[in-house]
Parts: structure tokens; C-alpha cells; sequence
């Protein structure tokens, strides 16, 4: 098997400040990926108790696993958070990742969804979207590629398509407890 490998993940935003980075991620080696991810070329990343630095300086270190999901050409990615109650996805609709010399970044673009343990799906901040499209001037094709990324994220939540499948999270995550974490 393969051995995990430490990850930075960065988002930005368009006009390319610095949105918040998380500093210890695991990258699931290639042999351990489900099929259907290995297929889309998907990134997942695990991160348990990892410090996050925010754009003004502010340090805090996450409370419970996430199990992240990249996909190439995606305008989404996927943080699957594992919870006392269940898995609950939280999801950026976002430019597709950049991956280059273990790291991972990112256009954030405001807009997120929300799939609850219970299956209920939330889409969350709107009103920023609106604020930040005026403010850094998303072109046309930006908002297109936005709205687009939106739709076929909410088509796989609905679908329960990968990477919403909560054992295949919990799989990852049993994994790298037993193999890889920290290193």
C-alpha cells in the first residue's frame, strides 16, 4: 500500500487574496481510492485536528475529521465532515483545484451547500455570491462556470453520487487511523 503524504490546501479568493489554509492534510494513496474515484482523478485528502489559518492571521485547529474530495475540472469540492450524528458534507462551489509540489489550491466563490446527516440539503450564502460578483467583477463566463459548477453539485448530492457515500468516507478515514496518521 501506499503511504499517505502531507498536503497544504489553500483558497483564495478571485481577486487572489488569501481566503483561509488548512496545514496537515493526508493525501489517500492511488491504491487505496474506491474505483469510482480513482476514475475522476479525485484528490482525497484526510484532516483530523489540523490548524487553519484564516485570511486576516486568526488560528484555530478544526474539532473533527474531514475527509476532502477534489475533482479535476469540477467547480465544486466536497469536505466530508464525520460527526457525532453521521456525516455531513459541506461543499464550495469553487474553481477547479491546482494541485503543484503538495499543494492543493483553490478559488473559493462563496456559494456552498450543506447535506445533512438526515439527507436534507441547504445551499448557503447567496447573498455573498451577489456581493463578491459586483465587488471582484465576475465576468460572464465566471458566473456561468459558478452557476454550472452549482447545478452538477446539487445533481450528485440528490443522486447520492460519489463522493456522497458515507461508508467510502468512513472507509478513508478507518484507513488512515490505522495506517497513516500522522505520517
Amino acid at each position: 500500500m501506499g503511504a499517505f503524504h502531507p498536503y497544504l490546501i489553500k483558497s483564495f479568493k478571485h481577486d487572489g487574496h488569501l481566503h483561509r489554509m488548512w496545514l496537515k492534510n493526508w493525501l489517500v494513496p492511488d491504491d487505496l481510492l474506491h474505483e469510482t474515484h480513482r476514475a475522476e482523478s479525485m484528490f482525497v485528502l484526510i484532516n483530523s485536528q489540523t490548524k487553519i489559518v484564516e485570511a486576516d492571521g486568526k488560528e484555530w485547529v478544526s474539532r473533527i475529521p474531514g475527509i476532502s474530495f477534489f475533482i479535476p475540472k469540477m467547480w465544486f469540492n466536497v469536505v466530508a465532515l464525520i460527526e457525532e450524528h453521521g456525516v455531513r458534507y459541506y461543499c464550495n462551489v469553487a474553481s477547479p483545484p491546482y494541485v503543484n509540489n503538495g499543494i492543493i489550491t483553490y478559488i473559493d466563490y462563496d456559494l456552498d451547500v450543506i447535506r445533512m446527516p438526515a439527507g436534507d440539503i441547504h445551499v448557503v450564502d447567496q447573498d455573498e455570491y451577489e456581493q463578491h460578483k459586483t465587488l471582484y467583477h465576475y465576468s460572464s463566463i465566471v458566473d456561468g462556470k459558478v452557476k454550472q459548477g452549482l447545478n452538477a453539485l446539487l445533481a450528485r448530492v440528490r443522486a447520492g453520487e460519489a463522493p456522497f457515500q458515507d461508508e467510502l468516507v468512513m472507509f478513508y478515514y478507518e484507513r488512515w487511523k490505522e495506517y497513516g496518521a500522522e505520517g
